[in-house]
C-alpha cells in the first residue's frame, strides 16, 4: 500500500492520550504515519491531582486554559496532531447516591448528534485505523463511556453517504481498536517482576480491587512493540502537570524493568473490514499490503 497511513485516537480528556497508547502513537509517528488525537472535552471538571499544584488559585480559576496549554505541550512531545471536539467535561460523580451530571455536559448529549463532529473529523482526516475505549470506558467515567458510544456511531456512519450529509465526503475507516493497556496480564507480570527483584510494587492494591470488579477479562488481540518510546510516553504524561504527580505510582516501576518484562501496548480489535491474523503486532495489519 503506497497511500499515507493515518491513525486517529479518540479520547475523552486532555491527558488520556498520554496515558493510553502514547508509546504506540510515538512509534507510528517515527515511522511516518500521520497521527491525530481527537479530544472530546476540555477537561474543565478534572480535579487537580498533582499535590504540588493543589490550592493554586490561578490554576483553579483558569483550569480550562491550563489544561489546553498542557495538551499543546504533550502534543508536541508525541509529535501528533490534535483537534478538540468541543464538548464540556462531565466530571466524575462521587458519593452515594451519585449526584446528577451537570447540565450541558458531554455525557448528557444525544449520542447521534454528538457523533457528528467526530464523523466530520474522520471524513477530513481519513484514518484507516481508529482507537478508542471499550463499552466500559476503560473505567466507568461517564465521558469515557460517551466517547466509546460516539466513536462506534461515527465508525459506522463516516462511510455512509446517507448519514450526516453535511459532514463532508464519506470515508470508511478499516479497523477500530479498544485501548487495553491497563490489562490484568501486564499488571500481574510487572507486579511479580518487582517482587522477584525485592522491590515494592504499586500494583498489589490494584490486583485486589480487580477481584471486586467481577469484569470479564478482555480479549487482547494486538501487542504493539514500543518500549523504545516509553520515555516519550512518560514525558508527555508529565506535561499534564495538573493531572499527574511525577512522584506518583505511574512512575514507580523502573524503566528497565518495564522494557524487559512488558515491552508492548495492548489493544482489542473491535471491528475490522480487512482480513488479519490474530494476534497482531501492528494496528495496520491487513492494511499495509492491501
Amino acid at each position: 500500500m503506497t497511500e499515507q497511513l493515518r491513525l486517529m485516537a479518540v479520547h475523552a480528556h486532555p491527558d488520556d492520550e498520554s496515558s493510553k497508547g502514547a508509546a504506540t502513537m510515538a512509534k507510528y509517528v517515527s515511522e511516518g504515519v500521520d497521527v491525530l488525537v481527537a479530544t472530546c472535552t476540555g477537561g474543565e471538571r478534572g480535579s487537580i491531582l498533582n499535590p504540588k499544584l493543589q490550592g493554586d488559585p490561578y490554576i483553579e480559576e483558569h483550569i480550562h486554559e491550563v489544561r489546553k496549554k498542557e495538551m499543546d505541550e504533550a502534543r508536541e512531545i508525541l509529535g501528533v496532531k490534535q483537534e478538540w471536539l468541543g464538548f464540556v467535561d462531565s466530571g466524575l460523580p462521587e458519593g452515594d447516591p451519585l449526584p446528577p451530571l451537570p447540565d450541558g455536559c458531554f455525557a448528557l448529549q444525544d449520542v447521534e448528534a454528538a457523533a457528528e463532529p467526530l464523523v466530520k473529523l474522520i471524513r477530513e482526516f481519513k484514518p484507516q485505523v481508529i482507537t478508542t475505549y471499550d463499552e466500559n470506558g476503560g473505567y466507568p467515567h461517564p465521558d469515557h463511556i460517551m466517547t466509546h458510544k460516539i466513536t462506534m456511531v461515527a465508525f459506522e456512519a463516516a462511510g455512509d453517504p446517507e448519514k450526516y450529509p453535511e459532514a463532508g465526503e464519506p470515508w470508511q475507516p478499516q479497523k477500530l481498536y479498544y485501548n487495553q493497556g491497563f490489562n490484568r496480564p501486564r499488571t500481574v507480570a510487572l507486579h511479580e517482576a518487582l517482587l522477584e527483584r525485592g522491590l515494592d510494587s504499586p500494583y498489589g492494591e490494584w490486583l485486589e480491587r480487580w477481584k471486586e470488579f467481577e469484569r470479564r477479562e478482555r480479549t487482547l488481540t494486538t501487542y504493539v512493540p514500543c518500549a523504545e518510546f516509553f520515555e516519550i510516553r512518560d514525558k508527555a504524561l508529565i506535561a499534564h502537570a495538573t493531572q499527574i504527580d511525577p512522584d506518583g505510582g505511574w512512575f514507580r516501576v523502573p524503566m528497565d524493568i518495564q522494557k524487559e518484562v512488558w515491552p508492548t501496548e495492548e489493544y482489542e480489535l473491535a471491528k475490522s473490514l480487512v482480513d488479519t491474523s490474530l494476534p497482531e503486532d501492528d494496528l495496520f495489519a491487513g492494511i499495509r499490503n492491501n
